[in-house]
């Protein structure tokens, strides 16, 4: 289940820094990905048990009036579009400028939830003010200021009002086909790798169009390897403008990540691994999906002895601290391991959906424990008594012990290392939560 609040408003009104807000002050936000064009910013979101996905449409620097209208007209088009519900963002201190009319007046055509955020109200003055956006006709509007925070609690409330619960405790269906989403950036080879999987072979059952009206579910089965593979690959014809485009596939590759259980990520050989690479790889494990990272175009890299391990190893290094996961070095265009990339992709499946005995467990992780003991703090000597795997879609362990709020983050990590060594676990983030025993 994936819902996606859109954040629009002209510029300078505040929507960065309510979404920043968003970001400190909860440790709500788990990671934000900036300037993909123009300062677009998205991140996942956490109110009160419920998740979404928030994005913050980000300013345009207009050329002249006219340019930066339409501009804005199609930023808000797209967000309408795309999002489950939208937050129209004003600014008390202006009052209404022509340009939020003519936002409010495409967003009451819409039948998505919108609610408009007066944003710097932080005085009686201002409040009397604010009142006159109710003029603006939406039901749902918020008096609140971005850099106090205050306000900012009961618009979050009414947003998440409509979002079910997480329901994390779900098991996985035994008999349900593995998801893999195809994500990256663009002309990495994503279409070339989704055509080279299923263009020359007959034997694909169908083409259905997805549950979420942008991503198509194709059902894979060759090889004795069965799937669905979830394309945002196909999403180039929608508009004939790159930020346009580069807005549409962001959003999509968000919640086809959503979608998905494990997502392989298409890396040019050529230029190595971005700091946009990054920022997807890092959302998609703060999601919780199996990563296998695919390193495309390799026909065309120069070869010495160690090429490929010394390439390895930088991507390890930059990946850090998750890095345990496959790194395979491919050629869509020659078809070089294109079908090792699909077993690999099985195997971290695998991996996710691995459930560890508890007796086992314990006798593993409580040797790991007397063998090197977590530091003394304040005084504590920190004693783990019990460990046992949590019924989630992520693994996740509990460790019960004396002082939960004092296990510090280098002792979490020897534990992570200690599973991933005896378990495998490879390509999958492992969650870990101390419990009061």
């Amino acid at each position: 289940m994936s819902y996606t609040v859109a954040i629009v408003g002209r510029p300078n009104v505040g929507k960065s820094t309510f979404f920043n807000r968003l970001l400190e002050q909860r440790k709500a936000i788990v990671d934000d990905i900036s300037g993909v064009t123009r300062d677009r910013q998205y991140g996942v979101a956490d109110w009160n048990g419920k998740v979404f996905n928030l994005i913050d449409t980000g300013g345009f620097v207009p050329q002249s009036d006219d340019i930066f209208e339409s501009e804005i007209r199609k930023q808000v088009k797209i967000a309408m579009d795309e999002a489950n519900s939208i937050v129209l963002m004003v600014d008390v201190a202006t009052g209404i400028t022509d340009l939020d009319e003519a936002m409010a007046d495409i967003l009451r055509r819409t039948n998505k939830p919108v609610f408009v955020a007066v944003n710097k109200v932080d005085n009686g003055t201002r409040e009397l003010e604010a009142t006159e956006f109710y003029s603006l006709g939406f039901e749902n509007t918020f008096f609140l200021s971005s850099i106090s925070g205050s306000g900012t609690g009961d618009l979050l409330d009414a947003i998440v009002a409509d979002i079910p619960a997480e329901k994390a405790a779900e098991l996985l269906p035994e008999n349900a086909l593995p998801k893999f989403a195809i994500i990256g950036q663009p002309n990495v080879g994503k279409s070339s790798l989704l055509n080279a999987l299923i263009g020359e072979e007959r034997t694909i059952v169908s083409s259905v169009a997805g549950t979420t009206r942008d991503s198509i579910h194709t059902h894979y089965n060759l090889f004795q390897k069965e799937f669905m593979l979830i394309d945002t690959a196909g999403i180039r014809k929608k508009s004939k403008e790159k930020d346009d485009l580069e807005f549409y596939s962001i959003i999509r590759a968000i919640k086809a990540m959503d979608e998905a259980d494990i997502c392989l990520l298409v890396l040019d050989a050529d230029k190595g691994i971005t700091a946009q690479d990054i920022t997807i790889f890092s959302l998609a494990a703060r999601k919780g999906k199996g990563i296998v990272v695919l390193v495309n175009k390799w026909d065309l890299v120069e070869k010495e002895t160690n090429t490929a391990r010394d390439y390895e190893k930088v991507l390890r290094q930059k990946m850090a601290p998750f890095n345990d996961v496959p790194i395979l070095f491919i050629s869509v265009k020659e078809k070089t391991r294109i079908l090792k990339a699909i077993e690999l992709g099985l195997q971290v499946y695998e991996n996710k959906c691995r459930r560890v005995a508890t007796s086992v467990l314990n006798e593993v992780m409580l040797k790991a424990v007397a063998n090197y003991h977590a530091p003394v703090v304040r005084g504590h000597s920190i004693k783990i008594k019990f460990v046992t795997q949590l019924p989630t879609h992520v693994p996740s362990f509990a460790f019960f012990t004396n002082f939960p709020d004092d296990v510090k983050m280098p002792y979490r990590n020897y534990l992570e290392n200690q599973l991933r060594a005896n378990f495998n676990f490879t390509g999958v983030p492992i969650r870990i939560f101390f419990r009061k025993k």
